[in-house]
């Protein structure tokens, strides 16, 4: 039963226009992840969190948040979209196409996309933080908030660089381009009260 529904994950996934959507779900969700943990890096620093063990749980609590919204919004977006598109051919086809393969790819579809939607968030925000458990032993939280946003900034350069290569553009401008992102939230967190 599991060997037949990883066999129908791995068939979906061929599929170019899941592949497709899920890397813009990723991608976008990748990229608000990593931004969240570039805000939350920055204000626990100014906030005076007195440990990097405490940032690191506040912004696991931000990742189960964005992973939770990524899966759930996207299950039920693409399950509008996937039935709609059902719907669409049935009426072409005059034949209900429930429980058939076409039904089954379009749910297996489905289900990569939100669980791409989530993992996006995910990485964004455990990879930035994570330096955050270096604290204490070799870094000072100081350090630890520069290596966060240092690591942010690589992973969104990360995201332009790929988005680049599957659409023909100067990875280098793209990169840039996604990295700045992460620079112009810190430097907000810093200039705006709160």
């Amino acid at each position: 039963m599991l060997r037949e529904k990883l066999s129908d994950l791995r068939q979906a996934w061929r599929k170019e226009e899941v592949r497709s959507i899920s890397r813009r779900y990723f991608i976008s969700n990748g990229f608000d992840g990593t931004l969240t943990a570039v805000g939350i890096a920055v204000g626990s620093y100014l906030s005076g969190v007195p440990d990097g063990l405490t940032v690191f749980k506040v912004a696991m609590g931000g990742a189960v948040g964005l992973a939770t919204s990524g899966v759930w919004s996207v299950w039920e977006i693409e399950k509008a979209e996937k039935l709609a598109e059902l719907h669409d051919l049935e009426e072409s086809m005059l034949e209900n196409l429930e429980g058939t393969q076409v039904h089954e790819e379009k749910k297996q579809g489905r289900l990569i996309n939100a669980a791409m939607s989530g993992l996006g968030p995910v990485l964004g925000v455990v990879l930035p933080t994570s330096v955050f458990l270096l604290e204490e032993t070799f870094l000072t939280m100081f350090q630890a908030t520069l290596g966060a946003i240092l690591v942010g900034v690589m992973l969104l350069f990360g995201f332009g660089t790929y988005m680049a290569s599957i659409s023909e553009q100067d990875w280098w401008k793209a990169g840039i381009r996604m990295g700045l992102a992460g620079l112009v939230v810190a430097l907000l967190n810093i200039l705006l009260p709160g």
